[in-house]
């Protein structure tokens, strides 16, 4: 993780200028992250459990979804999600593009999406789907807050602006979960990833992690 040192505004561009972080806020925040996930994943062991079974007799298909995914400096890794959409998905996608609901291009989002089951769509609403991520933190694939990591077909689309949003390890949660989540569009979502980057420390994560459980349980958002 690197701290943000300068945040420079030229012809409406912000340059950011990384440096190294303090020993101290570098390890507390991956202390963090250990301990939140290691601790998550043991409490939340019955729940995997339920939700297991209950894909399981829902639909045909895994119970878990992986995905590729860009995280820091590009780099590309597996991030794990319980299956909320029927086996055929990602082919039934390049139909429904056109009916693409989020604004700004890169993401693809629609209401009443008809790809996801039964239970996906209650998972989904209380982003309980994303729970297997706690894994992906633990491993260090991924914080527990930060920008969420895109796909690698999103970031081919990427300009040189939205593209310092890989300048630190992706999170489950960061500024437009909390504050919105799928009815922003995309090109404000980078201005707020971009914003968590140059502010971020070991109590603004905190600060974001306590606002994330009020927006899950709120659902607000969520599609």
């Amino acid at each position: 993780m690197e701290c943000i040192a300068i945040v420079m505004r030229r012809s409406g561009w912000i340059d950011i200028q990384l440096r190294e972080a303090q020993w101290g806020t570098l390890h507390a925040k991956r202390i963090l992250d250990i301990v939140v996930s290691a601790t998550a994943l043991a409490l939340l062991s019955p729940l995997f459990l339920i939700v297991a079974l209950w894909i399981r007799f829902d639909s045909k298909g895994p119970i878990f979804f992986s995905q590729i995914r860009v995280g820091k400096n590009g780099q590309k890794f597996i991030m794990w999600k319980f299956r909320s959409m029927y086996i055929d998905a990602e082919k039934r996608k390049v139909a429904l593009m056109k009916k693409n609901e989020m604004r700004g291009g890169v993401l693809f989002k629609m209401k009443n999406d008809p790809r996801i089951t039964p239970i996906g769509n209650f998972i989904r609403k209380f982003s309980i789907d994303e729970l297997p991520q706690l894994w992906n933190v633990l491993i260090g694939d991924m914080s527990l807050v930060g920008p969420r990591p895109p796909l690698p077909n999103e970031v081919t689309q990427y300009t040189s602006y939205q593209h310092q949003r890989l300048n630190v390890t992706p999170g489950i949660t960061c500024i437009w979960q909390v504050s919105g989540r799928s009815t922003i569009p995309f090109p404000e979502q980078v201005e707020m990833d971009l914003r968590y980057i140059a502010n971020q420390s070991f109590f603004y994560d905190l600060t974001l992690l306590l606002q994330t459980i009020p927006a899950v349980l709120g659902t607000q958002g969520a599609f």
